[in-house]
């Protein structure tokens, strides 16, 4: 998978306001565009994340059925995190797998990289395969306010999930899961 373009930065003429909250920062800025215009543009600052297809020997797919509050459901995701400060995105990942699902993976592919929300926000998130999983004697305790179930699924159980619409499935783990079949070889 390749770069990122490189970026056309725009003017900054002035900081109109600015709200932080836990790991994000919203900033209201006044701009000067590439194009010439200038207006007020509001940016979700994200540090970055990391997410993983995570598939066992078997072929099944380990999948989270996480309760999101913004949504207030319960959705289906692969495993994911917001990077920390100066942390890497594979360790992040691989902190992430053994927090949320319980697994260590010795094999790591890129998947690339995604941009979620370009028109407001920042993040980048950094996809992977990870293979060759063993659980985790004692996984790690994770984040005080996630509330998640580990699901095993085939990949066939997972395609139908997404067509039906039975499950919500996020857009990340959508992309994600497209780009590990193609390296899977299942579509």
């Amino acid at each position: 998978m390749s770069p990122l373009p490189a970026p056309e930065p725009s003017e900054l003429l002035d900081t109109v306001a600015t709200l932080a909250v836990r790991k994000l920062r919203m900033e209201i800025q006044h701009l000067r565009l590439p194009t010439g215009v200038e207006g007020n543009y509001g940016c979700i600052r994200h540090p970055g994340a990391s997410l993983a297809v995570p598939v066992l020997a078997d072929g099944r797919v380990v999948v989270l059925r996480q309760y999101r509050f913004a949504v207030q459901r319960r959705i289906l995701e692969f495993p994911a995190g917001t990077l920390e400060p100066n942390e890497q995105p594979q360790p992040a990942m691989e902190r992430e797998l053994q927090e949320e699902a319980g697994y260590s993976a010795s094999q790591w592919d890129s998947l690339g990289l995604l941009l979620p929300c370009p028109g407001y926000s920042d993040e980048v998130i950094h996809l992977f395969l990870a293979r060759q999983l063993t659980p985790v004697p004692a996984p790690v305790a994770g984040d005080d306010d996630e509330d998640i179930e580990v699901v095993l699924m085939q990949p066939k159980e997972l395609d139908a999930a997404l067509a039906s619409g039975d499950e919500a499935l996020d857009g990340k783990s959508v992309t994600a899961w497209y780009r590990a079949k193609q390296l899977l070889g299942l579509g």
